[in-house]
């Protein structure tokens, strides 16, 4: 059944109820959201994804509800709603969330007012829990491998070591042969290693390596931010930070002192026109390397 009047009305309450609450808490000045659409894509079987400004948002839908990875930003969680509303006449039964990021975490204060149950590795709520209210938490958290079977899919959560974070997740929707990568990778910029939060280069690696083994020939994989890729795209992203993490290592064992000398050598030159600016990764790069 769709949903009513008196339904939607209720959810459109509980966001603005939670918004000012949300900003408070710690987010902080945001930029303008007003012009930001929602778009919806197909990748595959029960799986779509939607995007807007943040983290890819991925869905699995079917008569039994819905499983939502992510929920980019507060003030497009109304939108973001219709948007799942377009495609589904189900209720969203889960919320997942990839990592601690607040263009993937954003929205939890208003899905939880909605009464949407919020999971994530444990380290990702105790990360939020610094700065986030308690409606903004996950209530169901795993340190291990977590299934949710529903709509006839198979929905694999697997903590990951730390690599972007330290509490990041892939999602693999086991039959409809896809998965969510979260943050872990992308291929719209280098690998985002935020060691602020706990990720690292070497769980980079490992993760991109366990990534590319789980994935199949025509495994669709959806990035955490991007276009639909597959295994051959994971490989190249995972091959290049390892190259790029081996010159660098050859860099300071040479007597490159500091991050300044490992740029003006360039590592990451060949790479630079399809990933763009390389200094945010080659910094956590040099700086785990060097022991900085």
């Amino acid at each position: 059944m769709k949903t009513s009047s008196r339904a939607r009305l209720s959810v459109s309450l509980a966001f603005s109820a939670v918004a000012a609450l949300t900003v408070a808490a710690g987010l902080g000045a945001q930029p303008d959201f007003s012009e930001v659409e929602i778009s919806t894509h197909h990748v595959a079987g029960t799986v779509h994804y939607l995007e807007g400004r943040g983290g890819n948002i991925g869905l699995s839908i079917g008569d039994e509800g819905v499983v939502m990875i992510d929920d980019q930003f507060a003030p497009l969680s109304e939108r973001i709603y219709a948007a799942v509303q377009g495609i589904s006449n189900g209720d969203i039964r889960f919320l997942i969330n990839t990592h601690v990021h607040g263009d993937h975490t954003g929205g939890n204060a208003n899905f939880a007012a909605m009464g949407v149950p919020i999971i994530a590795q444990d380290r990702v709520r105790a990360r939020l829990a610094l700065n986030r209210p308690p409606e903004a938490l996950p209530v169901l958290t795993y340190s291990e491998d977590v299934t949710i079977h529903l709509n006839g899919e198979e929905v694999h959560v697997i903590p990951m070591p730390p690599g972007h974070t330290d509490g990041d997740s892939i999602i693999h929707f086991v039959d409809s042969d896809v998965i969510h990568t979260g943050d872990m990778f992308r291929t719209v910029a280098f690998p985002v290693i935020d060691r602020g939060n706990g990720g690292t280069l070497s769980g980079t690696i490992d993760s991109l390596g366990v990534l590319a083994g789980m994935a199949g020939p025509d495994t669709k994989i959806l990035p955490g931010h991007g276009v639909i890729s597959g295994r051959g795209d994971v490989i190249e992203f995972r091959d290049m930070v390892i190259t790029v993490a081996g010159r660098v290592e050859e860099l300071v064992a040479g007597g490159a002192g500091s991050y300044d000398e490992v740029a003006a050598a360039d590592p990451t030159a060949e790479y630079n026109d399809k990933w763009g600016d390389p200094n945010r990764f080659l910094t956590a790069v040099y700086e785990e390397i060097a022991g900085d």
